[in-house]
């Protein structure tokens, strides 16, 4: 599992199952890596394994104005993928703001359920993702993110242009330096089964190690 290797705390997990709607399929926004056939799939998964462990799943639905571009609620586009509703979840959250956090209940969801540790699934990497992790590592959460159930797309502005597995594959190196482990489905799930935490790097060893790849270029 390379450098998410595995703990002996116990965790106490829920599935956050952020914004798996229509409109990253079939609306404006198409998410494009990792494959979206793969990360829908692996979602599926993803929700199949926690209900089989007990662990509570919660699932994020992002709403915008019914005249906005995307998103727009009540829309195809607004509603939620096949793949989660077609599955059970114990609790769902509308949100009009990045983070899960921001003028919803989760925080009081996940303290009734005495929930220490988070695995992130759903889209999109750089926005709803990361502002979630963001926020719940701040907030003194343990986090977990599914690569490959998740995912982004391309984005260019006055700033530049990036591909969408650019923006994944840096954010989730990001994410793996300081705030939450990275890992692929397959390893969660094993992780669940075995009742233990994947574990994050840090900052300065992730800069350590990337030094030497760098140096190991020139």
């Amino acid at each position: 599992m390379s450098d998410t290797t595995l703990t002996t705390h116990s965790p106490r997990r829920a599935l956050i199952v952020i914004d798996v709607q229509n409109e990253y399929f079939t609306g404006n926004m198409l998410i494009d890596y990792p494959d979206p056939a793969l990360s829908l799939f692996n979602i599926g998964r993803a929700m199949d394994a926690a209900k089989n462990a007990g662990i509570p799943i919660l699932v994020v639905q992002h709403s915008a104005p019914v005249t906005a571009p995307i998103f727009a609620k009540g829309s195809h586009a607004w509603k939620l993928h096949d793949v989660v509703l077609q599955r059970p979840f114990d609790h769902l959250v509308e949100k009009n703001m990045p983070s899960i956090f921001t003028g919803t209940d989760v925080e009081a969801w996940l303290k009734a359920h005495d929930v220490d540790t988070l695995s992130i699934v759903g889209y999109m990497t750089h926005n709803c993702n990361a502002s979630t992790i963001y926020h719940a590592s701040h907030a003194g959460y343990q986090l977990e993110v599914l690569s490959d159930a998740t995912g982004a797309l391309p984005y260019a502005n006055a700033a530049g242009s990036v591909t969408g597995e650019e923006i994944h594959r840096v954010f989730n190196v990001v994410f793996q330096s300081n705030f939450a482990a990275v890992d692929t489905t397959d390893h969660w799930m094993a992780a669940v089964k075995d009742g233990v935490l994947l574990q994050k790097s840090n900052v300065f060893a992730s800069h350590l190690a990337g030094r030497e790849q760098a140096l190991a270029t020139v």
